[in-house]
């Protein structure tokens, strides 16, 4: 009985001590960016820090095994448990000592994660279990752990408990392994009262964290944005957050902004209307991203079209901006027209099986800061993309920034002609985002700009669209490689160029 108690522990050691780990990667992914990145190092740390671990718990004497796997337990749930608070608060009120801590939570908790299986096997020993069954046992349950929450973080926790909560729930499963191993052997701790003592306080600790894991969230989210918030959640996806201040509505993906209610119509005039402007018999337009609907808004002014497509994988990001009073109205309730048809799906997995062609398409994905954007700004990308495109239509593609990210910008021009477009290069000027760039693509028409709009416009007119596709002398056309599977270049440009901004 007793031996099948520490095997069970095993089981839920483990799935702590993955869960700690994922919950550090998909934190610095979200804000951080560069997914690839930042779990490969997190995991070499986490493993490195294990077998650290698992060295230092040699130096524990056979008759301390089990009290110092209580205090271990104890130890890694108060550490762990609160480990997604700290790193988020800390990133929140100042930025520059989150990686310090970041590495140095990931080590603590592996090296403490490392000791466990060590010294759950010694304790197995001692009562005399044969090693070859104490070997597969033991491993086997370590193994069924990591695979338990490896389902269980994104498809159930991540999503609908976050990343926060699911910290603290964690946090209070390695103190309960604790509590019950102090109540199985109480016999033989020597400071059992102690040690249940301690388990109770962060046990408490934790569990009043997990009751007021929102606020906490809230509050640190008020110190990284500044503003009110007003609607945040974490999906499988993304941290998707929407702030308020007097009449100003912004929406961050990840931390980063998307747009601000004040200016956004400048961004999206000149994502939609010079392409639409030169396509007066365009009866369909395909939207890939843009989830937010506020491409769609100005594209179904125009009288003449009949459909519109909008493919945006987070099922979360339309229904907030189809459901929420405040965002209906900014989109004008584009997403509920009878003319606008939502598919939540991965973009690239739907246009490899749809058979569909369009006279218009318009590519607003967030920049490519990750391995997982920059899929969607790729040569065979933009290739599939351009069997769904009419002979005489159009592309235009959210291009991140001309003059902050040049070798990004320029790369995505090249990747599209790598995959036979004739682009047409184009930039304005946002206030919320400085210098912005587009670029608009063609399969084989040629392009002129129009001169005049149909529609009233806020921001765009004859002598502002002219502007828009000259170039200045300080955003010179950059020689770069054009963005393949294989390198992604394009992520590794667009890091670099922001990272030369912000220094």
């Amino acid at each position: 009985m007793i031996n099948r108690i520490l095997v069970l522990s095993i089981f839920v050691v483990a799935s702590c001590g993955l869960a700690y780990e994922l919950i550090a990667g998909a934190l610095s992914s979200y804000l951080l960016g560069d997914s690839v990145l930042q779990f490969s190092t997190i995991i070499g740390c986490y493993l490195f820090a294990m077998g650290v671990g698992a060295h230092v718990s040699k130096y524990v004497k056979d008759e301390d095994v089990l009290a110092r796997f209580v205090d271990i337990e104890i130890m890694v749930g108060l550490i762990g448990g609160l480990s997604a608070a700290l790193l988020f608060l800390s990133f929140s009120w100042s930025a520059a000592p989150f990686r310090i801590l970041l590495y140095s939570v990931v080590f603590l908790i592996g090296a403490l994660v490392g000791m466990e299986v060590p010294l759950v096997m010694r304790a197995l020993n001692a009562r005399q279990t044969a090693f070859r069954e104490l070997v597969s046992t033991v491993l086997t349950f370590d193994y069924l752990g990591a695979l338990a929450v490896s389902l269980l973080f994104p498809l159930v926790l991540a999503p609908h408990l976050g990343l926060t909560r699911t910290g603290f729930l964690f946090g209070m499963s390695n103190v309960a392994v604790g509590l019950w191993t102090i109540y199985v052997f109480r016999a033989e701790l020597q400071q059992a009262q102690r040690q249940l003592l301690r388990a109770c306080l962060v046990l408490f600790l934790l569990g009043t964290g997990f009751a007021a894991s929102d606020r906490l969230v809230q509050w640190g989210e008020h110190g990284m944005y500044g503003d009110e918030v007003i609607y945040s959640t974490s999906t499988p996806y993304q941290r998707l957050v929407i702030t308020r201040w007097k009449d100003d509505l912004r929406l961050y993906i990840n931390g980063n902004l998307q747009f601000s209610s004040r200016d956004e119509y400048r961004y999206h005039e000149a994502l939609v209307h010079p392409a639409l402007a030169t396509l007066p018999w365009a009866r369909s337009v395909l939207v890939l991203g843009g989830g937010d609907g506020l491409a769609l808004r100005e594209i179904l002014r125009q009288p003449g079209i009949r459909e519109v497509t909008l493919v945006d994988l987070d099922p979360a990001m339309t229904q907030a901006f189809r459901q929420r009073p405040e965002l209906v109205a900014l989109n004008k309730g584009a997403l509920s027209d009878p003319r606008v048809k939502v598919i939540n799906a991965d973009a690239a997995v739907w246009l490899q099986n749809s058979t569909q062609t369009f006279d218009l398409a318009i590519v607003d994905f967030p920049d490519p800061s990750s391995f997982a954007l920059g899929k969607l700004f790729s040569v065979p990308f933009y290739g599939v993309l351009k069997k769904h495109i009419s002979a005489n239509g159009l592309i235009v593609v959210q291009a991140t920034s001309p003059y902050f990210a040049p070798h990004a910008y320029w790369s995505i021009d090249a990747t599209l002609r790598e995959a036979q477009w004739k682009t047409y290069p184009y930039h304005l000027y946002v206030p919320s985002f400085g210098e912005w760039g587009f670029i608009l693509a063609s399969p084989q028409r040629d392009y002129v700009a129009p001169t005049t709009y149909a529609q009233p416009m806020r921001y765009l007119n004859g002598a502002t669209t002219a502007e828009m596709f000259r170039f200045p002398p300080d955003m010179p056309r950059v020689e770069v490689e054009p963005n393949r599977l294989n390198n992604q270049s394009l992520v590794r440009y667009f890091e670099q160029d922001w990272h030369q901004v912000v220094r």
